[in-house]
């Protein structure tokens, strides 16, 4: 793994920051930018996480599991005056599965010639 980890390490910490700041330090936006900013998260996490040569099916069971834990923990959390929210767990999810398709073609490796050795 080496360096190539630390973007997602970046984006992991990035994630927290993001989810879990309170409403009073989150600034006004238009509706539905949270729905953006989630589903970018998400993408961004998956995508890092590819980079970092992080296995896909534990990366992506850990991100969908990373997602529902966020948005339980910002409805149990009432200090941060934040609310969980189930459409933004979904959108979470296709962003995991929008940043999987993203790197599939980055990681699949070389394509595999026509040719036979001889």
């Amino acid at each position: 793994m080496g360096v190539r980890i630390l973007p997602f390490v970046v984006a992991a910490s990035l994630s927290v920051i993001v989810l879990f700041t309170p409403a009073s330090g989150v600034p006004t936006a238009p509706p539905g930018t949270d729905k953006v900013v989630h589903f970018l998260l998400f993408a961004l996490l998956t995508a890092t996480g590819r980079y970092g040569r992080l296995p896909r099916g534990p990366l992506v069971g850990a991100l969908i599991g990373y997602a529902a834990v966020s948005e339980v923990l910002q409805w149990l959390i009432t200090a941060l005056g934040r609310g969980g929210d189930v459409l933004d767990g979904l959108v979470d999810v296709a962003g995991i599965a929008f940043g999987y398709l993203l790197t599939r073609r980055w990681t699949a490796g070389p394509p595999v010639s026509g040719s036979r050795p001889r």
